[in-house]
């Protein structure tokens, strides 16, 4: 047993007038079926388990490197080559790792409910696992873009980003990574599906990097939340603590949830 009670049902029926234009419909005859929106918050936890390194480890270290010298854009203008090869790196270590139980359990729940995946991870273990609905914080490894316009994005897959490669615009391609001091364009669409969760989980995050960790406070005061995390984790609401590793605990709360 979970040893917590679930109390939410996946879907609710309404008159076909009323329905939210957020939530994602079924149609029953003269009802609506309204599918419970579930939005999931990921850091580095739960692709730990599938062999990627966590960010930062407890020395301050990620890689061996200094965050300051492989995720700033200033690092990028001082050494542009040490960079690209540190993120060329993480894509072959990414494109070594497959999907574990965690991400397969999520795509899961998306049977019974519209999940929505919001993840701090620049990994594609998420979509890889087979999830449809994924936005991604800090960027992503299998793609590069314009250092001159950051909405104009390529696709490079496994292949490394070297000095001389170009964007389309001409200027030298880069990672399509979020790094420190940047903006985070996904940030309003995030706080905005945010705004719409039935259900929110955290899954293996510290809480503890901004503007993801403020996340929390736009999801509404009637959704139910779970942290998903071995260690403690500081959150400002109510919340249920599943203090299991992703792939255990993941897997219990979704066996629940698919009850429900």
């Amino acid at each position: 047993m979970l040893g917590f009670d679930f109390v939410c049902c996946n879907t609710v029926s309404i008159p076909i007038k009323e329905f939210p234009r957020t939530h994602n419909i079924i149609s029953d005859g003269p009802l609506l079926f309204i599918m419970k929106k579930i939005v999931v918050l990921t850091g580095a936890g739960i692709s730990a388990e599938s062999g990627i390194s966590t960010f930062r480890d407890s020395d301050g270290l990620w890689e061996h490197y200094r965050v300051e010298d492989v995720a700033t854009h200033e690092a990028y203008e001082r050494n542009p080559e040490l960079v690209l090869n540190f993120y060329n790196e993480r894509r072959r270590q990414l494109f070594k790792a497959q999907p574990n139980e965690a991400h397969r359990q999520l795509v899961r729940l998306e049977e019974k409910y519209d999940v929505q995946i919001v993840t701090q991870n620049i990994d594609d273990l998420h979509e890889r696992a087979g999830s449809t609905n994924v936005l991604h914080l800090h960027g992503e490894l299998t793609k590069g873009r314009s250092d001159r316009n950051p909405h104009l994005i390529v696709e490079v897959g496994d292949k490394d980003i070297v000095l001389g490669d170009k964007a389309p615009d001409g200027t030298q391609l880069r990672p399509h990574i979020v790094w420190f001091g940047e903006a985070v364009p996904n940030i309003e669409p995030a706080a905005a599906l945010c705004e719409e969760a039935d259900i929110f989980i955290v899954i293996g995050t510290s809480m503890a990097v901004y503007p993801a960790a403020g996340l929390i406070h736009y999801v509404p005061r009637t959704a139910d939340c779970y942290v998903v995390d071995p260690k403690e984790v500081p959150v400002s609401r109510q919340v249920t603590f599943i203090k299991e590793v992703a792939t255990k605990g993941v897997t219990r709360l979704v066996e629940q949830l698919m009850k429900d």
